[in-house]
């Protein structure tokens, strides 16, 4: 497998004062590996989206350690990027989305006014945007047009490690779908580590080659897709699964009967899966 490029141990969240503590992360650790496609799972409250905020810099873990390419990485880092879900909240709309995907590059230094143009028309380019919306607002752009311009913006200073925070909840399924794909042409292009953070089930199957399934601050499971898929161990897991519709009859009555029989080993998840 080779040497681990994120590597985060005992990593810890909590939020409040001295009297009243939330843990939103607790003592987890996670490795992650060039060019991996890493799912993290939950209902909300699970603590998913804080971790990939610590795990990009964007919070301090409370304790523990973040290590990237062997080297302690708590900081902001434009090796580490991250996508969040709701890209209208994330640009701004008194600004072109080229301006947008630049700033990051212009931050950094990179490149000359034409240099970084010539960039960003490029990346609209890699997304599937054409090169002329450079000049355009988000406002003309549809819900999944914008998320392609999030993804190019993180793309701008070249990561080696990108963070999906629910990327594809936000759009309906066939938007959905197109992103997902891009998602994963972009991993096979670049060599992307990519860590898909979400509570829809079927879409983290889609995206990933392993999967953690996060409850309370803490990870219940871990493993290959296609075991914690297709033999899940942790009860909580197994309610997850057995919430998710399906269109078979037959497989329906076996879900609903798996639901009663955990019902008495696990809280039943409040969780919406599409």
């Amino acid at each position: 497998v080779g040497a681990a490029l994120l590597e985060a141990s005992q990593l810890r969240r909590e939020f409040g004062g001295r009297r009243h503590r939330t843990t939103a992360v607790a003592d987890l650790t996670l490795t992650v590996h060039p060019g991996e496609a890493v799912g993290i799972v939950g209902e909300s409250g699970s603590g998913k989206t804080t971790l990939g905020r610590m795990l990009v810099g964007l919070l301090e873990p409370t304790s523990g350690t973040l290590h990237y390419d062997g080297r302690p990485a708590h900081a902001i880092s434009r090796d580490r990027q991250m996508v969040f879900q709701d890209p209208v909240s994330s640009l701004n709309p008194r600004r072109s989305i080229g301006e947008s995907i630049a700033d990051p590059l212009r931050a950094a230094g990179d490149g000359t006014d034409a240099q970084i143009r010539a960039r960003v028309r490029e990346l609209l380019g890699r997304v599937g945007l054409e090169a002329g919306s450079y000049e355009r607002y988000p406002h003309e752009f549809s819900g999944g047009q914008r998320q392609r311009v999030g993804i190019a913006r993180a793309l701008a200073p070249e990561p080696r490690v990108l963070v999906c925070d629910e990327p594809v909840s936000a759009l309906d399924v066939t938007t959905q779908a197109q992103v997902i794909d891009l998602l994963a042409d972009l991993r096979r292009e670049l060599g992307l580590a990519l860590l898909f953070i979400a509570h829809d089930l079927a879409v983290v199957r889609q995206v990933s080659d392993r999967v953690l399934v996060m409850r309370s601050g803490a990870v219940v499971e871990e493993g290959p897709v296609e075991v914690v898929y297709g033999k899940p161990q942790h009860p909580y897991t197994k309610a997850l699964l057995a919430a998710v519709p399906v269109l078979d009859p037959g497989r329906a009555a076996e879900r609903r009967t798996a639901r009663r029989e955990l019902a008495s080993t696990v809280e039943q998840p409040a969780l919406s899966v599409a």
